[in-house]
């Protein structure tokens, strides 16, 4: 098969190129790129000062007008007006932190319909949306590795710079923290910062920064390898004041040092809490490509449409990969193995997992090494093969070593430690020109980092495959925490061992890891590794050591795999053993699930826990919404419905147990309409995380049920403030829970809220009071909405029932439904029911039973039943009229 591709054989192409695609696929803008602005239209401060300020200009614009492309030099990459595109903001609070990998973040953010979101410029982030009247001071843009936030502060310099945008601004500082850490250990002032890493302003006083209107621009929160202390830096509010640089960012941040200048700052998710959610003002999202840009950047690659269509086909039946290429890096990585091998016309499938892949992409990248360095005559072939094996496992040992510690970016004595000649490896091995990327920054020293984190994962997983099978004891004991002695622990051991240790982590971040880690563990991708490539065959020889796992061990990792225990482990993790087990090419689970499906007698087949995280993702994942998740509808253990759980994202109906999830389910899934928590032992705490959730513009839901809960007075706070905010919320049952009198006054705060649009109230049983009675009657005087309320149960008592009636004799009060079966009234309360009954034409249906009325209350309230503008229709009482 002989295929014509985009580029020359041989040809290397950086990942930072796919980003053209990006902007050819949103259609690129065209506009004139007019010089600097003169002074006079930019902002006022003086000439000698707008000098200094143009020449700064100048070198922004030279600094950020070009991307660099693989070992090219600044100023002569791709200009970066040709590969931006927009990012989204979301709007809101930040959500809770993400416990999740990345990857599976992907996931979510894929499923979720963006109803709030609204797609802004990277020009606009510190201006509010149209009808909003605050102050943004500091922004916080999220988004995972290799999504795009460098190319967005980027592409805002380089439009400041070149006087297009934000002209009212007189200085935008771009400072990166993985430049910041070479610093870590010094002590300066801001007016010093600013010097050290942008010379122009060398001139600049404190007299004159403080006229500037300034915007700081920190990009890569994730990288530092400070510790920003909110609660105990000292303050500092002179820009002259010499500190530690944490100390300096803190303060910045807070608004104690130069309150007027505004603040950006680029993270990945799980680094973003860092920073106290009081102290940021918007949080914004860099996404990545959408479904139909994955499809145009693979056919824009190739002018070979049969070629595109082939890869773009295969994308589509993993899903596993199709999620990745949400990140363009990932889209290049899929693009260079699969046009590579269907160039070459390869033999064999094409990788479907992403052990396959990465393999793949390894072994491509090492035969481009050689068509570049292997001319060379003085070291033998096998010398060279060395080196490459040399090289890699020290990448992985660095890989691994820092991936424990959450870095992303190395400095040069992080790369001694390992051993690691850079020079050689840059030379040799060719795998630093594309899986492993150079920056040059401050003083000229280096700062290299992975093309992408997923590569890091994978070198670290290859690396700790190796020591295992060569016997490193001293690493798998690091791995595994805890002590190995000489003798090898078997496959299985090792694979559940390590596997428990990465679920036991508060962010999930060796998930993939592990994941991979359970790819090579089969003799299929160990046999890819020592190499798939013709004359190439043993060019990564011995990378893993000498491998060849046992069927029986394969078997039984499975089978830990499949009984394992996550109880204490929340649903969302779990569900990366599902993932481990597609590693492992275990399709058992998958086909059960699909038998599952078919079934009609579904509620007889009992479903395990392994059963019930796979249901939970393809649910989860389906394109079809499902109807109705009740959990006890499911033949399975208390572990397998907590594992059933994440499905609550796309079902519009839910009755569970899990409040975390369940929160997060809020935030992005439009479709939930109804949610049943019942019976479960939620407490106040748990009400506190639903409530966020429901008030995040993204929730739809339309019915809560939380009856007998373990809920007090303090969840009545957390549930007014989310019907303060949240306007389709119109069935609340909150009955046998201890509210007491105290928290149906905090309720009836936000009943009155005019964002309320609650319709039923059910607080049956809730320990209340004549008290209560007098803040619902305040809330039916306000609330227009509210045409069902049940208080039986409750002791409320003659005095209760005559401050209530109040209410319902309010021009206001549409209530249709009222029970008060059980309240503890006599006679004395039936003149103000019928004198409510009288002036109220809207009730409906009343349920006095169980109350001692007797003859001479009945006839006070017949009184009310036979005026004319009573409309009551159903009455419950054990009295006889």
């Amino acid at each position: 098969m002989n295929k014509v591709l985009s580029s020359p054989q041989g040809q290397e192409e950086d990942p930072h190129q796919l980003w053209t695609l990006v902007l050819q696929t949103c259609g690129e803008r065209s506009r004139t790129r007019p010089g600097l602005q003169t002074p006079s239209q930019t902002s006022p401060v003086d000439g000698g000062l707008q000098e200094v300020l143009d020449e700064h200009k100048i070198s922004l614009r030279r600094r950020c007008e070009f991307v660099t492309e693989g070992t090219a030099a600044a100023g002569s990459g791709t200009p970066l007006n040709r590969i931006y595109t927009e990012l989204y903001i979301t709007q809101g609070r930040r959500e809770e932190v993400n416990t999740q990998h990345e990857v599976w973040q992907l996931e979510t953010t894929s499923k979720m319909e963006t109803l709030s979101d609204t797609p802004i410029k990277c020009q606009d982030i510190f201006k509010p949306l149209p009808g909003q009247d605050t102050h943004i001071r500091v922004v916080v843009t999220q988004g995972v590795a290799g999504i795009g936030k460098t190319f967005s502060v980027q592409k805002f310099t380089l439009d400041w710079a070149e006087g297009l945008e934000n002209q009212h601004v007189s200085l935008v500082v771009l400072l990166s923290f993985r430049e910041l850490n070479l610093i870590k250990d010094k002590r300066y002032s801001l007016l010093q910062l600013l010097r050290v890493f942008h010379p122009t302003l060398q001139t600049v006083t404190a007299e004159k920064l403080a006229v500037c209107k300034v915007v700081f621009i920190f990009d890569g929160l994730d990288e530092s390898r400070f510790l920003l202390d909110f609660q105990n830096n000292k303050v500092v509010s002179d820009v002259t004041q010499t500190s530690s640089v944490d100390v300096l960012l803190t303060n910045l941040i807070k608004g104690n040092l130069l309150p007027s200048a505004l603040l950006w700052i680029t993270s990945r998710p799980a680094a973003a809490n860092q920073i106290p959610p009081t102290c940021v003002d918007r949080v914004t999202e860099v996404r990545g490509f959408t479904d139909l840009q994955k499809e145009e950047y693979f056919r824009r690659r190739s002018s070979d449409e049969e070629l595109s269509s082939r890869i773009i086909s295969h994308i589509k039946v993993s899903r596993s990969l199709h999620i990745m290429c949400h990140i363009p890096v990932f889209c290049w990585i899929t693009a260079t193995v699969l046009e590579h091998m269907l160039f070459t016309d390869q033999r064999g499938e094409l990788p479907k997992s992403l052990t396959e892949m990465y393999s793949h992409f390894l072994l491509v990248q090492t035969l481009r090494k050689k068509h570049k360095y292997d001319k060379r005559h003085d070291r033998s072939q096998q010398e060279l093969m060395e080196t490459d094996r040399e090289v890699l496992l020290k990448l992985g040992r660095l890989a691994f070593e820092h991936l424990e510690k959450g870095n992303l970016m190395f400095y040069q004595e992080d790369l001694e430690e390992c051993g690691l000649d850079v020079k050689e490896a840059s030379v040799y091995s060719g795998v630093c020109t594309e899986i492993f990327k150079t920056e040059c920054v401050l003083f000229q020293r280096k700062v290299y980092c992975f093309v992408h984190l997923s590569i890091q994962e994978f070198l670290a997983a290859v690396y700790i495959f190796h020591c295992y099978t060569n016997r490193n004891t001293e690493v798998l004991a690091r791995v595994m925490r805890r002590q190995c002695d000489d003798k090898k622990p078997s496959l299985d051991i090792f694979l559940k061992t390590v596997m428990s240790e990465a679920l036991q982590s508060k962010n999930g971040h060796l998930d993939l890891f592990v994941r991979f880690l359970h790819g090579l563990s089969l003799e299929s991708n160990q046999k890819l590794l020592g190499g798939l490539l013709g004359s190439n065959q043993r060019l990564l020889g011995g990378l893993l050591g000498r491998t060849k796992s046992r069927q029986k061990d394969i078997q039984r990792a499975i089978k830990n795999l499949k009984e394992m225990n996550t109880y204490t482990v929340s649903p969302d993790r779990s569900i990366n053993i599902f993932h481990c087990l597609m590693e492992m090419n275990d399709l058992s689970v998958t086909q059960d699930i699909q038998e599952f499906f078919k079934s009609e007698k579904r509620s007889e087949k009992e479903l395990s826990e392994i059963h019930c995280s796979a249901l939970a993702y393809m649910l989860q994942m389906s394109e079809e919404v499902l109807d109705e998740l009740d959990l006890k509808a499911y033949n399975t253990s208390a572990d397998g419905r907590q594992r059933l759980i994440p499905a609550v994202r796309n079902c519009r109906k839910a009755r569970l147990t899990h409040c975390k999830t369940v929160a997060s389910a809020l935030k992005s899934n439009p479709h939930l309409t109804e949610l049943d928590l019942s019976e479960n032992q939620l407490q106040d705490s748990g009400v506190e995380r639903l409530s966020a959730g429901l008030e995040s513009p993204n929730c739809g839901l339309e019915t809560l049920r939380l009856r007998s809960c373990k809920l007090t007075e303090s969840s009545c706070a957390s549930m007014a403030s989310a019907l303060k905010s949240n306007p389709h919320l119109t069935e609340l049952d909150l009955s046998e829970n201890e509210l007491q009198d105290s928290g149906v006054e905090l309720l009836s705060a936000g009943l009155e809220s005019p964002n309320c649009r609650l319709k039923t109230l059910r607080l049956r049983r809730c320990r209340l009071s004549e008290s209560s009675c007098a803040s619902l009657a305040s809330a039916l005087k306000s609330n227009p909405h509210l045409t069902e309320l049940d208080l039986s149960e409750n002791e409320l008592q003659d005095s209760g029932v005559e401050l209530l009636s109040a209410g319902l004799e309010s021009p206001n009060c549409r209530l249709k439904t009222l029970r008060l079966r059980s309240c503890g009234w006599t006679e004395s309360s039936c003149a103000s029911m019928a004198s409510a009954l009288k002036s109220n034409p809207h009730l409906r249906e009343l349920d006095l039973s169980e109350n001692q009325l007797q003859d001479s209350g009945v006839k006070l309230l017949s009184a009310g039943l036979e005026s004319p503008n009573c409309r009551l229709k159903t009455l419950r009482s054990d009295c006889t009229f």
